[in-house]
């Protein structure tokens, strides 16, 4: 094949790689190395984008799995503080009660407090009820009462505290809603 013809496949097929025939030893080894350096080139491009690949979905699964153990930590904690729930309950009807021995209710007090104290390092906030207009994400109503001194869904008496811990409600709150 000729110079010009050559030049006019080329210009007719400007995407064929048109390569002319090696004249000696040396420029068929340089043309083999070249060939040789071409193939390592994109064989190192395809482990680089590879690698890079594999440490987004790296990178992906640590987001995953902490996501995942920080649900399961709230998980399990709102199940154990489920369960003590009820002692709270019991500790403020305690208190509420009447006796005659003083120091037993001051032990009743402190015992409530420090368990109260410990949940809040936890996380865990009573849900403010009285006087807070009725919200059903975050209470129960069990019955409705009309009081001209509140306005609409407003929050009369709460008969049972409610809990959330972070923003998931643990125990909803028992109240009786106005009006």
């Amino acid at each position: 094949m000729s110079e010009e013809n050559i030049n006019e496949v080329n210009e007719e097929n400007p995407n064929m790689k048109i390569e002319k025939e090696p004249e000696n030893e040396t420029e068929k080894k340089i043309m083999d190395l070249k060939d040789a350096l071409d193939k390592l080139k994109a064989d190192n491009d395809e482990k680089d984008d590879r690698i890079k690949r594999l440490m987004a979905e790296f990178e992906n699964f640590k987001k995953r799995s902490n996501k995942e153990r920080e649900g399961l930590y709230s998980s399990v904690m709102g199940d154990v503080i489920l369960q003590i729930l009820p002692v709270i309950d019991n500790l403020e009807k305690a208190v509420e009660s009447k006796t005659e021995d003083q120091e037993y209710k001051n032990g009743i007090i402190l015992v409530l407090e420090q368990l109260k104290e410990t949940l809040k390092k936890n996380g865990v906030t009573e849900i403010e009820s009285v006087g807070k207009p009725f919200d059903p994400s975050l209470h129960e109503a069990i019955s409705m009462v009309q009081d001209p001194n509140l306005g609409e869904k407003i929050v009369q008496q709460e008969y049972r505290k409610g809990y959330m811990i972070g923003d998931r409600v643990l125990r909803h709150a028992m109240v009786i809603v106005a009006n």
